[in-house]
């Protein structure tokens, strides 16, 4: 490979890197909202869902990351059934 490929393969990966980590930063300027019954919620696109990880059946915390129709990023604070319990119907 010579030189002036390994730059651009260099500018590639380094572009690639902060564009994963644009959203983590974004998320961390945000002050994430707790969700309440009734709360409206303008979410335009998903950015991310997490939840804690859990191996039963159980209430766990989870986050939504979003844009809203502005194109600002928010984040929310919910409660849900673990993933681990759609199998127990």
């Amino acid at each position: 490979m010579n030189t002036k490929t390994k730059s651009i393969a260099a500018a590639c990966l380094f572009a690639a890197l902060n564009i994963c980590t644009l959203s983590a930063r974004a998320e961390a300027d945000v002050t994430p909202q707790t969700y309440s019954y009734g709360s409206h919620l303008d979410i335009q696109k998903v950015v991310s869902l997490k939840q804690d990880n859990s191996m039963t059946c159980g209430i766990v915390d989870a986050r939504l990351t979003y844009l809203d129709s502005a194109g600002k990023t928010q984040v929310l604070d919910y409660r849900k059934f673990a993933d681990g319990c759609n199998e127990d119907n």
